[in-house]
């Protein structure tokens, strides 16, 4: 029902344009839509839900980077399509920037995203 809705692009757009809070959120629900199906993922995917996920990473605050870096991990889970997407959207490299000098929870959940990507 979220993504029949238009709720991928709304959560996608709130990345680049709403507060830190908002921002957070958004990610945070990404995650959750990514967790729930393949068809999510891929509709995340389509939506270009990737580059902003990727820019909180670098740019994003605390817990930001650590909701994206979930979101990350959670689309990993699914194809070589959806996996390609991160790798393409410059993913890895913000991944293994967070492992280097984010929070603990930052880089645990860069190093799960990472290892799914490994598969």
């Amino acid at each position: 029902a979220i993504v029949e809705a238009g709720g991928v692009e709304a959560l996608i757009a709130l990345i680049g344009a709403g507060t830190d809070a908002q921002r957070e959120h958004a990610a945070r629900e990404l995650a959750k839509l990514a967790l729930g199906s393949d068809d999510n993922k891929m509709a995340i995917i389509d939506a270009g839900g990737v580059e902003p996920l990727v820019a909180l990473i670098e740019a994003g605050t605390d817990k930001q980077k650590e909701n994206a870096a979930d979101a990350l991990g959670r689309l990993a889970l699914g194809s070589g399509d959806v996996k390609m997407a991160i790798v393409e959207a410059g993913g890895v490299k913000a991944l293994v920037a967070l492992i280097e000098a984010g929070t603990d929870k930052q880089k645990e959940n860069a190093a799960d995203a990472l290892g799914r990507l490994a598969l």
